[in-house]
């Protein structure tokens, strides 16, 4: 007789069911996403790699953790909270640390005893966090914004003041206000096509289109005349601007980029040094490679933004260097150039001691 208080045999779980569980797993842990899971007392009973890397924790040790000892974040305890009592939510979080604040975008889900996520009739017996790091988008969209900002300010400054110009000529009743303004109003368009044509280099360089035209060419040939162009602007300002050629180089360039290279560089440290400060513009060779270095006296750039300061759309905080204009495309476009020549570029600054900028070009082999 069949006795009628023996449990159930258990189920075998068939070879095709075992394949698909560890399909799954593999995907899981594949994720690129941060993927934890909690049991009903927000105890970590899985986490990815994906998540072990995004929160810096060790995956084995978290395990029967509460979920606030590998992320302290209250707002992340609470939201657990609200998961286990059957409510989800979705929203950024930012967790500081020793690198700054680092923003993620964390969903948080109740699951139920079979692992799915809950429904209405459903007893919570768990939940699920998935977890991306956004802080590289959030910073770039700011800088995106930015950006925009300052190219809009670029164009609409100088735009105002043809405008204004050009309606003085136009209301003067004698040729001494054309004498004056019209040389004016075309130094303002000049302007204009400097920056839409720095506009066009960075478009370009994002898509990887940096046509080079090269020719054998001694550096001097080609920083020697850049210099001497800005002698004028450098004596206006009364500042220092010198040219110390230790060797004259020979290299394989496009002569047209490489002095847009010296010109923004130059141009960029005239604008940050003080009257009476200095800028040294140096030709060299160190091994196998030649050195271009544009070094000034100038208010220097804060320890924390050099790692960004050849990034495209980044602007370092100008407030020290009162109303320095700029759009902040050249120093990205300098980069662009460079590597586009198979060379390097690089920059050493202290707050309030100067800047510079060190280019380095493959030499033309004897």
């Amino acid at each position: 007789m069949q006795d009628r208080n023996a449990e159930p045999p258990a189920t075998a779980t068939s070879p095709h069911e075992e394949e698909s569980e560890e399909r799954f797993d593999r995907l899981v842990r594949a994720l690129p996403l941060g993927v934890m899971m909690l049991d009903e007392r927000a105890r970590v009973t899985f986490a990815n790699p994906a998540a072990a890397a995004i929160f810096t924790f060790d995956r084995q040790r978290v395990l029967g953790q509460h979920v606030i000892e590998p992320i302290s974040s209250l707002d992340l305890e609470r939201r657990v909270e609200d998961a286990l009592a059957g409510e989800a939510s979705l929203g950024p979080l930012i967790l500081t640390g020793k690198g700054g604040n680092r923003t993620y975008a964390i969903s948080v889900y109740p699951l139920t005893e079979g692992g799915g996520l809950s429904q209405d009739h459903e007893a919570v017996q768990g939940a699920l966090i998935l977890a991306e790091d956004q802080t590289e988008l959030v910073a770039m969209e700011r800088a995106r914004q930015e950006f925009l900002s300052n190219v809009s300010h670029e164009l609409r400054t100088p735009l105002s003041s043809a405008k204004l110009m050009l309606e003085t000529v136009i209301a003067a009743p004698d040729d001494e206000a054309r004498e004056i303004f019209l040389p004016q109003v075309l130094g303002q368009v000049d302007r204009l096509s400097a920056l839409v044509q720095k506009l066009v280099e960075q478009a370009r360089a994002q898509s990887g289109d940096v046509p080079l035209k090269l020719e054998r060419v001694d550096l001097k040939s080609v920083v020697l005349p850049i210099v001497r162009s800005f002698a004028q602007q450098a004596e206006a300002k009364s500042v220092d601007l010198t040219l110390e050629d230790e060797a004259n180089p020979r290299v394989d360039v496009d002569r047209d980029r490489i002095g847009q290279v010296v010109v923004n560089l130059i141009d960029n440290a005239l604008r940050y040094t003080d009257p009476d400060g200095a800028v040294t513009v140096k030709l060299s060779t160190d091994k196998d490679e030649a050195v271009v270095t544009v070094a000034d006296s100038g208010i220097g750039i804060p320890f924390k933004d050099l790692p960004h300061i050849f990034e495209r759309f980044y602007v370092v905080d100008r407030s020290r260097a009162r109303e320095v204009s700029g759009a902040g495309l050249g120093l990205a476009i300098v980069k662009q150039i460079i590597d586009a020549h198979k060379g390097s570029v690089s920059v050493e600054s202290r707050l309030g001691r100067g800047t510079k900028f060190v280019c380095r070009l493959p030499l033309v082999a004897p």
